[in-house]
């Protein structure tokens, strides 16, 4: 019998985004810096971090990512989330349950038009030659602090990243509702480097994800690429199975 989730997300749904819209359009951010460093985690708290439509990935495991826009329509900024593999049906996806930004504007626009759970801290991307690392201090204390090690020149096309899924509220009929939305960025990749995972400070907590305990490095890679936040094509009800429960927006 497949595995499902079991937490309890009334408070995630009480700290998440409030979308006045789900119908937003693209917005393409050239030339970014996207690190992503993956770890199993231990099994015993796999179902507790996700919603009850989603199900864990086997072996469960972490994504920590950070996204550095060197420019765009509102500035320069560097996002970074800790996400949870998971599925939705049988489509692998990983679940965010909490994002930090350095851009008040970059957190608005996600927020609001993508329904992110996201709030501001001092996100650092450090490229180098011989690793990459990502830095998240929230009020001074580090939350997270990864990298890349002895980076290797790779094809783009050997980047497989998942789509990402995050709860939101959203306007339906004059009544706010909780819906998980679906991200799914595109991207033209320009050069990409794989490495050693290297994870030296997670404050699960801090991440909304109590319990979970990374022990066994998977991979990591680095690209420059220009990346797309596309228009959103699907949410799910969070109370049904994926299957039951997806719905088509637009």
């Amino acid at each position: 019998m497949p595995l499902a989730g079991t937490r309890d997300i009334a408070e995630l749904v009480a700290e998440s985004a409030s979308m006045p819209d789900v119908k937003t359009e693209p917005w393409t951010l050239k030339d970014v810096s996207i690190l992503q460093v993956m770890y199993e985690i231990r099994q015993g708290a796999m179902l507790s971090l996700l919603p009850s439509s989603l199900g864990p990935t086997i072996p469960p495991t972490l994504v920590f990512t950070v996204i550095a826009a060197h420019e765009s329509e509102i500035g320069p900024f560097t996002v970074a989330e800790v996400r949870v593999g998971c599925r939705a049906g049988a489509r692998p996806r990983s679940f965010l349950a909490r994002a930090y930004t350095d851009s008040p504007a970059a957190a608005e626009a996600l927020a609001t038009r993508w329904g992110y759970p996201i709030g501001l801290a001092d996100v650092r991307l450090r490229p180098g030659y011989d690793r990459v690392r990502l830095e998240v201090k929230l009020d001074g204390k580090p939350i997270l602090e990864a990298a890349m090690l002895n980076p290797e020149a790779i094809s783009g096309s050997d980047v497989q990243w998942l789509p990402n899924v995050h709860l939101a509220r959203i306007q339906r009929d004059g009544v706010e509702i909780a819906r998980i939305i679906q991200v799914d960025p595109d991207f033209i990749y320009h050069k990409a480097d794989r490495g050693k995972p290297e994870l030296t400070s997670f404050d699960a907590d801090a991440w909304r994800l109590a319990g979970a305990e990374p022990w066994w490095p998977v991979s990591a890679s680095h690209v420059k690429a220009d990346m797309t936040l596309p228009r959103i094509r699907f949410v799910l009800d969070p109370s049904k199975p994926a299957v039951a429960g997806v719905e088509r927006v637009g």
